[in-house]
């Protein structure tokens, strides 16, 4: 999972939008290297300017900040890296998709909304229509509001796995993907009632707090379909956080069928502790 991707057609050039928050940046967003192939977050920053992402680290080199991620669509790669394969494990393989972006709107200084074609050897095999929006919460946090809507545009079905579904336990990554920066100590990470990446990982929960030096993010499903999907934690290896879309069993989706998620996720300064990250998520959720 380590090795940089190869996308299978270069990204067309776009400008990067700029999200602001409280009268100030606290993210950018658009396309980085030709070859990454997808859409990224990076830099977020809390309201104090304390950087939050990590983009193209050199443990992960295809961890592109904030972004939605998928190893598997109907065979394709829209992850980066090497793909896992049933019986043979991580593989090379030119089987690599692009995220092409078809169309985008401004919606003032803290919101804005995008349009893409999921593609791979030439077939448009997911539409999406995504939403971004920056919401003050207080003097030192605020919040991240993602939304996707995957279409299949097709008059086939197709359907999403991972490496998980594919033969690796524990590894159901995939989906919206939250790659924060590595420091010289791993992040804690914590839920309303669990404490650590092995009482987390791999479990539903309606919020996850990862808390760094002198940060803290806190991720929640802000609808019911999006809280009955497992979240992907790592810490101890490299920071990072996901909400899965087949962490078991690969996710269907019908010809014209729609897969709708929203996550919304608290950045704030300093770190919290439960019962701050839960409020601070009960406005971000109902804002």
């Amino acid at each position: 999972m380590n090795r940089p991707d190869a996308a299978s057609s270069a990204i067309p050039p776009a400008p990067s939008e700029r999200l602001d928050c409280a009268g100030r940046a606290v993210a950018h967003y658009g396309y980085g290297a030709a070859a990454d192939g997808r859409p990224r977050l990076h830099p977020v920053t809390t309201l104090a300017g304390r950087t939050v992402t990590q983009d193209r680290p050199a443990d992960h080199r295809h961890h592109l900040g904030v972004s939605v991620a998928v190893p598997d669509v109907a065979g394709h790669n829209f992850w980066g890296g090497r793909t896992y394969v049933r019986g043979q494990g991580p593989t090379e393989l030119d089987n690599h998709g692009v995220q092409r972006c078809l169309g985008r709107e401004r919606h003032g200084p803290g919101e804005f909304a995008q349009s893409l074609a999921w593609e791979a050897d030439g077939v448009e095999l997911l539409r999406e229509h995504r939403t971004v929006s920056a919401v003050e919460l207080s003097a030192s946090a605020w919040a991240l509001d993602f939304s996707f809507a995957l279409t299949n545009p097709s008059a086939v079905g197709i359907s999403i796995g991972s490496p998980a579904t594919n033969g690796r336990p524990g590894a159901g990554y995939g989906g919206f993907f939250w790659r924060a920066p590595k420091e010289s100590v791993p992040p804690d990470v914590f839920s309303a009632d669990r404490v650590g990446e092995e009482a987390v990982h791999g479990r539903a929960t309606d919020w996850l707090a990862l808390a760094g030096d002198g940060w803290t993010l806190v991720f929640a499903g802000a609808t019911e379909e999006t809280r009955r999907d497992p979240w992907f934690v790592r810490t101890a290896e490299y920071p990072g956080v996901g909400s899965s879309l087949a962490a078991d069993e690969r996710l269907p989706v019908p010809a014209g069928a729609t897969v709708v998620r929203r996550i919304v996720t608290v950045v704030a300064d300093g770190r919290l502790d439960r019962e701050t990250a839960a409020g601070h998520v009960r406005r971000a959720v109902t804002s």
